[in-house]
């Protein structure tokens, strides 16, 4: 069973609490404390804490730290049934609950879901693309669909992808049930349980959570949001480790927005080539360019097969399409079989609709217009932040995608101003939740992919406001 750096000092409060040394109402060691004490960082202590919260053991008090709960009766509760109980893994539930929608019931503006909104999904179009296919192909889309994709899908795919310069052969490309299942295949395709990989760091929680389900071990690359991922880090890293697979976003890197130029792709796959490392390129985010050209992928200046590029139509036209690609390169044999194990086939009804979209002009269409809201949307959102926060909060200035990246001035204190968000009605996505490490707990993503409402301006400046 995994073991988490933060039950060095969560055992011990149980303990005490449970043998009633610790009594309710008790006030526990701060978190700055415990941090020296312990000798980790502020973001384990705070994870072990919300995770004594979450077990009703303790209770957090704003402004104030963390007391013993006040409710004996969850204290010394014993469970009642003879079911065993069921293992949850409480650092996954609070990120995947700080990354995905919460609004059902809850009155919330929420700038951490990194999915287009309502007013920018194209939502007649789509529907009615469905209702076509639909009535044209009737018992049809009931069948099995080859494994790896509808073939025509596939043909409409590589039209797309030669427009800007990527060639794609049809034989390494497979139909994927999204963006992760593309990533979980090239990963599983190149790698094996202990194998050490290189990630971004920053890096978006899915994909860190997908290597950590495949009991990968990671070397952090950072990142700037000017210039991408620090190439020479990465080098020195190959020079004395051995590094099975490179797994990077070199367009719009989510969470900071940056975009590597073509100089820089090319320095990445030279050293890919000269230490015989794959790349894994995640290109969720090329087609939404702010200005000018498409920019280019990795996969086009790879002539040997070593790059693996994904991508999916989630962030594009609606996050229910669950619909992806993986173009596999020489690993497509070993990826084959570990999408036919996942399952046998990606949704008839999304291939065809999807491949409809592609083969006319209605998705190009869609695309051109969303870019441009999307571009309104982060200039609008910088300017928010810009007026309404600290004057030495530092925002990037991402050149298309979603997300911007925000650092908070040092002497915030960031688990009161989620409290304070909260409180407000405000949802970030925090900086921990980007790495394994602890090192951006003053960071956070704001996702730009929903029109301004007055309400959604009101609570960035009310989030602002919380923090003079």
């Amino acid at each position: 069973m995994k073991v988490y750096k933060f039950e060095a000092f969560t055992n011990v409060i149980e303990k005490n609490i449970r043998e009633g040394v610790f009594k309710p109402g008790h006030k526990l060691p701060s978190v700055r404390d415990l941090k020296e004490q312990y000798q980790t960082s502020i973001s384990t202590i705070q994870h072990g804490y919300e995770y004594l919260v979450a077990r009703g053991l303790v209770e957090s008090v704003p402004k104030s730290g963390y007391y013993v709960s006040n409710r004996p009766d969850l204290l010394n509760q014993q469970p009642k049934t003879k079911h065993k109980p069921v293992a949850r893994d409480a650092i996954f539930k609070q990120h995947l609950g700080l990354t995905t929608s919460q609004k059902a019931g809850r009155n919330f503006s929420e700038f951490n879901v990194a999915a287009p909104g309502d007013l920018l999904m194209p939502q007649k179009l789509l529907l009615r693309t469905m209702q076509q296919v639909i009535r044209e192909q009737g018992a049809g889309l009931l069948r099995y669909y080859p494994p790896i994709g509808s073939g025509e899908l596939k043909e409409n795919i590589l039209k797309k992808a030669a427009v800007h310069q990527t060639i794609i052969n049809y034989d390494e490309l497979l139909i994927t049930d999204g963006a992760l299942q593309a990533l979980y295949i090239a990963l599983s395709a190149v790698c094996k349980a202990g194998d050490v990989i290189a990630v971004e760091s920053p890096c978006v929680f899915s994909i860190l959570e997908v290597i950590r389900v495949l009991q990968l071990r990671v070397i952090e690359i950072p990142v700037s949001p000017i210039i991408g991922p620090d190439v020479d880090f990465l080098k020195k890293a190959c020079r004395k480790t051995t590094i099975h697979a490179i797994v990077v976003t070199p367009n719009f890197h989510n969470p900071t927005g940056s975009l590597m130029t073509d100089d820089q792709k090319l320095s990445l796959l030279s050293v890919a080539y000269h230490y015989n490392v794959p790349i894994i390129e995640n290109d969720i985010y090329g087609d939404l360019n702010f200005h000018g050209q498409r920019p280019s992928t990795i996969k086009k200046f790879d002539e040997g097969g070593l790059v693996l590029t994904y991508s999916s139509y989630s962030k594009t036209l609606a996050p229910g399409i669950r619909l992806g690609w993986l173009a596999a390169g020489k690993f497509m044999e070993r990826a084959e079989q570990i999408r036919f194990a996942l399952g046998s086939t990606v949704s008839p009804l999304y291939q065809e609709t999807v491949n409809r979209l592609l083969a006319g002009n209605s998705y190009d269409r869609h695309v051109r217009s969303l870019r441009m809201q999307l571009a309104k949307n982060a200039h609008l959102a910088i300017n928010l932040l810009s007026d309404f926060f600290p004057e030495n909060t530092i925002i990037s200035r991402p050149a298309g995608g979603y997300n911007l990246w925000v650092k908070m001035p040092d002497a915030t204190d960031m688990p009161q101003f989620y409290d304070q968000c909260e409180k407000i009605g405000v949802r970030f996505t925090p900086g921990y939740t980007f790495s394994f490490s602890g090192i951006f707990d003053k960071y956070f993503r704001l996702v730009f992919a929903e029109k301004f409402s007055p309400k959604r301006i009101e609570a960035l400046r009310m989030a602002g406001k919380s923090l003079r």
